[in-house]
């Protein structure tokens, strides 16, 4: 089949076919960038956390409503981890300072050197007088886990201690000393000028309170402090699968049996984390979807309600070209090449529109740069629904009878 002939056509009325075009290139460019951040989202939402059995930890905030000296609540946190640790069914326990997902958590600067105008990198703190290594179940990939003479009591109130040992995430080792082991190297955490903290051990993976969807997330330290002094303390605790439900109820009235205070106490599992923190992203993918599907349906209500005009204002011609002989196959050729090109103008347009609605993503919501893999399998959806929509109103098209042109002339 001549393409000449139909591209001067379409040429004569261009008003259609444009329209059709620019609906396609629109949302090509749309669907692309769309698919690339569901995607993005899905992957963030399903990251691990670093925790090696999310479902089988929780964690309890435990406030005493009374007056205690420092030495009194000291002597508390140990008691109380102690008894939590006796308890069937429990792995492991840790009094620790925030929890991975919870939103809510410190987040410091990090040096190389002492004095550094700007810092080398920011992380979230966790403050542990146990074992988080042991507790949450990290991958250790590099150096060791604290030893009980790294750790410290420190008064959160009254002292600023500078710890001399840190464990600090695979991404922040990979942030601060690129290629570069990172144990034995020190660091300047916060805003103390002078004292440094040297690097023990890099954990593979442990996110962060906030679970930022930048880089950020993923860069944290562990520091080996006890913390008291606050009035209120957070235990982690791991149970053996299929025990946490029960551990929990038992740790409460453990605490309350042991406690010569009144206490009030929170109780929050990680897996509970974990959907607060990423309902927005679940509730973003979905409508993303819901737009994708609707941007197609209207694309393909377009090509074929174009189609559906152009056979109604082309009876005679079809009709004619039926009396001198042209095939229903002919017909339905020249219908579909037709939509086919201009599909293709839309889809050469939409790629050029998705690479610079790209740009703007990348540079306004620093968003990654549009994989190539998106933008060709945008194309060919398109190219497939621009054959489809267009069938049925070619497939009528090529079912006008010869007769329609002689009753009609």
């Amino acid at each position: 089949m001549e393409i000449r002939p139909i591209l001067t056509a379409l040429l004569r009325n261009k008003t259609g076919p444009v329209l059709v075009a620019l609906q396609v290139a629109i949302s090509l460019a749309i669907l692309a960038n769309t698919a690339h951040i569901v995607e993005e989202r899905r992957n963030i939402v399903s990251r691990p956390s670093g925790l090696s059995d999310e479902a089988s930890t929780f964690y309890l905030t435990v406030r005493p409503v009374g007056q205690e000296t420092p030495e009194k609540q000291l002597a508390d946190i140990k008691h109380e981890a102690d008894l939590l640790r006796a308890i069937g069914g429990v792995a492991a326990v840790a009094q620790v300072s925030q929890m991975p997902m919870s939103r809510s958590g410190w987040i410091t600067t990090v040096a190389l050197a002492p004095g550094q105008d700007k810092s080398s990198a920011e992380a979230s703190v966790y403050q542990s007088g146990d074992s988080l290594i042991g507790t949450f179940g990290l991958h250790l990939v590099e150096g060791r886990d604290f030893l009980p003479q790294d750790i410290a009591d420190v008064n959160d109130g009254a002292e600023d201690v500078t710890p001399q040992a840190v464990i600090i995430s695979k991404d922040l080792a990979g942030k601060l000393w690129p290629g570069e082991a990172a144990v034995g190297k020190t660091v300047y955490v916060g805003s103390n000028p002078g004292a440094g903290s040297r690097v023990v051990g890099v954990v593979e993976r442990l996110v962060s309170a906030h679970a930022e969807t930048t880089g950020r997330g993923l860069q944290t330290l562990v520091i080996p402090h006890r913390q008291y002094g606050s009035g209120s303390v957070l235990f982690a605790v791991r149970t053996e699968p299929g025990q946490r439900d029960r551990v929990m109820k038992e740790a409460e009235a453990a605490l309350r049996k042991s406690s010569s205070l009144p206490l009030i106490m929170d109780q929050v599992t990680v897996e509970g984390d974990r959907q607060r923190r990423y309902r927005n992203d679940v509730a973003l993918q979905w409508t993303l979807v819901a737009v994708s599907a609707l941007l197609l349906l209207i694309t393909a209500s377009g090509i074929v309600g174009m189609a559906s005009l152009w056979v109604t204002q082309r009876r005679k011609q079809i009709g004619v070209r039926r009396a001198l002989g042209a095939r229903r196959i002919d017909i339905l050729r020249y219908f579909i090449t037709e939509n086919f090109m201009i599909t293709s103008a839309g889809v050469f347009g939409g790629v050029a529109l998705g690479l610079a609605l790209n740009q703007l993503l990348v540079s306004k919501l620093e968003l990654a740069r549009l994989p190539a893999g998106y933008l060709v399998g945008g194309a060919v959806i398109f190219w497939l629904l621009g054959v489809f929509a267009a069938y049925g109103p070619a497939w009528r098209a090529a079912s006008i009878s010869p007769a329609t042109a002689t009753r009609s002339v």
